[in-house]
């Protein structure tokens, strides 16, 4: 049994990896703001806000108390204010650099300093294609993650050969953030920009992050895992979005 922590795992792909590791026999416990929808055999719930660096240690520490190790932490929690450049307010922007690029900081520090010390542990992390190329009325959130791929990178070499780190990004999947921001016929325009046809289900993210997390995985450290149906190999973009309201925050 390992012990896992994975923030934001309320509800879309976060949900769906704790439900993947539990469904192992691996003790589970969500970080999250809010509870989950469904309680999951297996998760316990921790209300944490990863914008607290305080917060985030605290809630590390007390899983730690309790079982003596980390063996997983994904820091999945994220948010995003759909708002074009010229109108996002620096309110809105700390906010979603502080959930999205520090939390995952705040997380994965707290939790290697841990790892470190007990000589072995997996940080992983949700990035995104949108971290690849430019993506309209989103640039504080496509920023973000590219930050986190370039702190894997960097967690990586500065904590090898102990401790791996890698993250996924995911191309578009049907979670409640995508369904909160996008009509039928935006989600059905985005299906025809994809190779595959479709969305990813939330459950083949996690299917990655617990490959990542597994033994087969021992010799990957440092990278980015890309699972978009192919929607960035031919340097698609998603130019269509007039029709979601600005200013619409969603997790």
């Amino acid at each position: 049994m390992r012990v896992v922590l994975i923030s934001g795992a309320s509800s879309g792909i976060g949900a769906a990896t704790a439900t993947r590791f539990a469904e192992a026999g691996d003790r589970v416990y969500n970080l999250d703001v809010r509870p989950p929808a469904a309680a999951a055999p297996g998760v316990t719930w921790l209300a944490t806000d990863v914008a607290n660096w305080a917060a985030v240690e605290e809630a590390v520490a007390g899983v730690h108390r309790e079982h003596g190790r980390l063996d997983v932490v994904i820091a999945n929690a994220g948010i995003s204010i759909r708002h074009h450049v010229l109108e996002t307010t620096w309110a809105e922007a700390r906010q979603v650099v502080d959930v999205n690029l520090l939390g995952v900081f705040a997380l994965w520090q707290a939790s290697a300093r841990r790892m470190v010390a007990q000589g072995g542990g997996v940080l992983l992390a949700t990035a995104s294609v949108n971290g690849h190329r430019g993506f309209p009325h989103y640039a504080d959130y496509n920023a973000t993650k590219a930050g986190i791929a370039a702190l894997c990178r960097t967690f990586a070499l500065e904590l090898s050969p102990v401790v791996r780190v890698a993250c996924v990004s995911p191309g578009a999947v049907l979670t409640p953030m995508q369904l909160a921001e996008y009509s039928p016929e935006m989600l059905a325009a985005v299906n025809e920009r994809i190779p595959a046809g479709r969305h990813a289900r939330p459950a083949e993210i996690a299917a990655a992050f617990f490959y990542l997390a597994s033994a087969e995985a021992a010799f990957l450290t440092g990278q980015e895992l890309v699972i978009d149906g192919g929607e960035i190999a031919g340097s698609t973009t998603s130019d269509f979005g007039a029709a979601v309201p600005q200013g619409s925050l969603v997790s």
